[in-house]
């Protein structure tokens, strides 16, 4: 497994992210996560639809809920075929409490806390506290990664444009 040391801080101290360092233009690795209903889902079942993946180290803190309810609200205004995935290591269960407390609608959310597996293919497993940096990656419709933030500050919001700009580029 690739290890890179001081790619995102928190709160000034660096971190180091583990997994496979993807690249605009890689083939996404397809993962398996878990919904709040605690089925598995794998990556590969949203094959022809436009994914913004937003990471985010834990739902229940004030930088994630911001960046979640911020793509919620714009995810209202994007095509069918545009898919907006919050993924985190929180329990299925904190996720859809989460959701249904703050009524995100238009972002589905899913858990990587059975295996880690979407942080490993997209090599934003940090080691040090086994959650997910924040970052963003959009994925075209034959699953081929078109754009990708890691925000280097775990404090800090995503260019939520930019992603979304990169989404709708793709329709």
């Amino acid at each position: 497994m690739q290890e890179k040391e001081a790619v995102v801080t928190m709160k000034g101290e660096p971190l180091t992210l583990t997994g496979k360092r993807v690249k605009v233009g890689d083939l996404a690795e397809d993962f398996e996560v878990v919904a709040n209903d605690l089925s598995a889902v794998k990556f590969s079942s949203f094959r022809g639809k436009v994914c913004l993946i937003s990471s985010v180290p834990s739902l229940d803190t004030g930088v994630c809920d911001i960046q979640t309810r911020k793509f919620n609200e714009q995810a209202k205004a994007l095509a069918d075929d545009v898919v907006v995935l919050t993924i985190s290591m929180d329990l299925p269960f904190a996720q859809g409490r989460w959701c249904g407390a703050a009524e995100v609608e238009n972002v589905q959310t899913l858990s990587d806390h059975r295996k880690a597996q979407f942080g490993n293919a997209f090599g934003v497993l940090i080691k040090e506290l086994r959650l997910l940096a924040r970052a963003v990656f959009v994925v075209n419709k034959d699953g081929v990664v078109r754009y990708i933030q890691i925000v280097d500050e775990l404090t800090n919001e995503p260019d939520y444009e930019a992603a979304l700009k990169a989404a709708k580029e793709l329709l």
